[in-house]
């Protein structure tokens, strides 16, 4: 290689890599990189790619957000950094996460800590919230809304899109299942059809605007459940649904 050549290569490098850093806000950066973040959340973060996530899905500064099934508040933490005092997250609960013993322990940490979250026990298919959002989130959770004797997810995404400003984003993100696997896969293995989720998605209103492949794992055995293959280390699919 010619010293030209070398120096043109080493500026495309150099340009290549800002323009990587660039695509990760500031804010979130900010978030992803707090100090006061749990060290178990902390040792997720090579599996989840928080800082892209967020990017990925479009949080900014400002955003008043409503996340379905947060868990331990992994993820409504960082979004609640993310969106800085200006904006709200409002972390919906169901009533049985509520009335399980120490369901919310993890949740209310988080709410000690950021003001701007709001937990809210409510019914998923038919909840409203104090106002419209700018995004929903939910991860590793959808195809769980497919399941149980009241689970009705025509009715789910309706609700979400109700709730939603005009424009607004319902990021989801969820264990992979194998193509044409079907919607038994959801309470067999603990995985989602994409195929599915997308025209179920097309169906309630929205369009899909975007489809991530920072998760994807070519090696995970989609013959098994999501814990069986390490829950974090799945082929993971990315969604972000526009509400027109």
């Amino acid at each position: 290689m010619t010293r030209s050549l070398a120096i043109l290569a080493a500026v495309l490098l150099l340009s290549t890599t800002a323009h990587a850093a660039e695509a990760v806000p500031p804010a979130i950066a900010a978030a992803v990189a707090d100090s006061a973040r749990p060290d178990t959340d902390k040792a997720r973060d090579a599996n989840r790619k928080p800082a892209e996530v967020l990017a990925f899905a479009g949080v900014t500064q400002g955003m008043a957000i409503a996340e379905l099934s947060p868990g331990g508040g992994y993820y409504t933490r960082l979004l609640a950094k993310a969106v800085g005092p200006m904006g709200t997250v409002y972390a919906l609960v169901s009533p049985a996460q509520a009335a399980r013993t120490g369901g919310l322990d993890g949740i209310n940490a988080v709410v000690a800590a950021n003001p701007n979250v709001k937990v809210l026990t409510v019914n998923y298919i038919d909840l409203v919230l104090p106002e419209k959002v700018d995004l929903f989130w939910t991860t590793e959770n959808y195809h769980d809304f497919h399941n149980g004797p009241t689970a009705n997810i025509a009715a789910l995404d309706k609700a979400v899109s109700d709730n939603l400003k005009p424009g607004g984003i319902f990021y989801v993100e969820d264990h992979s299942a194998a193509p044409g696997a079907g919607l038994e896969i959801t309470s067999k293995l603990h995985r989602m059809d994409e195929a599915i989720a997308k025209s179920e998605l097309i169906a309630s209103g929205f369009k899909i605007d975007a489809e991530g492949d920072l998760l994807r794992n070519p090696d995970d055995n989609k013959a098994g459940s999501n814990s069986e293959s390490g829950h974090f280390v799945t082929d993971r699919f990315m969604l972000r649904a526009k509400r027109p």
